[in-house]
């Protein structure tokens, strides 16, 4: 009976640095790859902009020359959000290899080293309350990417791309509203992995 007491505490101990562990590649490698993948989007949806607005559409010979944009007015609003959501992921990737370091910190037979509970407590509230924010900047500039589409596609009579580029859906719109939902994703994902590590910690034991 004795030795079972003695090995549940280290049996537990031994749950917590796996679960730490396991936890923190999880949502840091996803976090990781999401942000590249959006990245990627923006990158592609910002040259795409930046090259449509060399796009000059000619008037009416009749009453001069006259030009109209060929880039989406408000799409630089879902482009701001979803640039300000990916700086977050990133500061939510670096807390996800924080605890991948506690964890490790935790397996060390040196007690010195080892963070005390209410540290990884407070990483793992901080990365609940980042992931929360990185979804709240991320729907606002799905919201905004979205108003611009629908728009669009309202106001669009037919024919009107030949016209007016301004009011034609492209591949940028797509990408930014792309990038956008993929980084919902990846901050979903860091909520979710901390709030199990968090509950977890605070079951009941025996």
């Amino acid at each position: 009976m004795q030795t079972d007491r003695e090995s549940s505490p280290h049996l537990h101990f031994e749950q917590v640095v796996s679960i730490l562990r396991i936890a923190g590649w999880v949502s840091f490698v996803i976090q990781v790859g999401l942000a590249a993948v959006s990245t990627v989007l923006l990158l592609l949806a910002i040259a795409g902009r930046s090259f449509n607005q060399s796009i000059a559409v000619p008037g009416d010979p009749r009453i001069g020359v006259a030009t109209a944009p060929a880039t989406s007015p408000g799409l630089g609003v879902g482009i701001f959000w979803a640039v300000c959501g990916v700086l977050v992921l990133l500061f939510g990737s670096y807390l996800a290899f924080r605890m991948i370091r506690f964890a490790k910190r935790l397996g060390s037979p040196n007690p010195a080293i080892r963070p005390r509970r209410t540290k990884v407590m407070q990483v793992l509230k901080l990365s609940v309350i980042t992931g929360s924010i990185g979804i709240l900047l991320m729907i606002l500039g799905t919201g905004a990417t979205i108003a611009v589409l629908l728009a669009k596609s309202v106001s669009q009579p037919q024919g009107v791309a030949i016209y007016d580029p301004s009011r034609s859906i492209r591949s940028v719109d797509i990408f930014v509203a792309a990038a956008n939902t993929t980084g919902i994703t990846a901050h979903f994902v860091g909520v979710v992995a901390s709030l199990s590590v968090f509950n977890w910690l605070h079951r009941p034991t025996d």
